[in-house]
C-alpha cells in the first residue's frame, strides 16, 4: 500500500532497496552543506537502512549532520526550513529533527547531531556494521518487514520495537562499551 495514510500520518512502509539513494543522498547533502555551513563541525553522513547496499527499508533518506552544539546550531533550523525541512521537537536534548516534505510524505529526516556525541557514534557503527555483515543486514530486514506489517500507522512503536536489535549490533559493533 505505497504512500498510504491514516489521520495524516504515512504509513510504514518497507521498500526493496533502491540503487538511487546514495546519488539522492548526495544531491542533499550539497544543498545542505551550502545551507548550513556555518553550523557544522563535521561531515554530513547518510545513515540508516537506505545507507546500506541492498537493505530493505523505508524510502526515506537519512541524513545526520555533525554540530557543535544544539545550542550553538539552533539557527540552522529556520536554515533547514529555507530547503523544505519541516522541524518538530523529537528527542530535542539530543538532536534537531526534521523531515522533507511533510510528516504525512516523507522523502528525506535530517538529524542535526552534536559531532562525536554518543548518538553519532552510535548511528555510524550500526550502519557500518550493517554494510560489512550482510547476515545481519538480511535479518534486520526481515525484523523490519514484521514491524511494519504490526504498526503499520505507529511509526514510534515500529522504531520502539527495532530497539533490542539496535543495541545487540551495537554491542558487536562498539564492544569496547560506549554505546548506551
Amino acid at each position: 500500500m505505497a504512500n498510504s495514510q491514516r489521520n495524516g500520518e504515512a504509513s510504514v512502509e518497507i521498500v526493496s532497496y533502491d540503487p538511487a539513494w546514495p546519488s539522492l543522498f548526495q544531491q542533499e547533502r550539497a544543498l545542505l552543506e551550502a545551507a548550513l555551513g556555518k553550523w557544522l563541525a563535521g561531515p554530513i553522513e547518510h545513515f540508516g537502512s537506505t545507507a546500506v547496499p541492498g537493505l530493505a527499508a523505508k524510502a526515506v533518506i537519512d541524513i545526520m549532520a555533525g554540530v557543535e552544539s544544539l545550542d550553538a546550531s539552533r539557527d540552522a533550523i529556520a536554515a533547514a526550513g529555507g530547503l523544505g525541512y519541516v522541524y518538530y521537537p523529537y528527542r530535542p536534548d539530543a538532536m534537531h529533527w526534521f523531515c522533507k516534505p511533510s510528516a504525512a510524505f516523507r522523502t528525506h529526516h535530517l538529524h542535526l547531531v552534536p559531532l562525536n556525541s554518543r548518538l553519532w557514534i552510535e548511528r555510524l557503527a550500526f550502519r557500518d556494521y550493517l554494510r560489512k555483515e550482510p547476515a545481519v543486514a538480511a535479518e534486520y530486514a526481515e525484523m523490519k518487514v514484521g514491524l511494519a506489517r504490526k504498526f503499520e500507522f505507529d511509526r514510534e512503536a515500529y522504531t520502539d520495537a527495532k530497539g533490542p536489535f539496535v543495541q545487540r549490533v551495537l554491542a558487536l559493533a562498539l564492544p569496547d562499551g560506549s554505546h548506551g
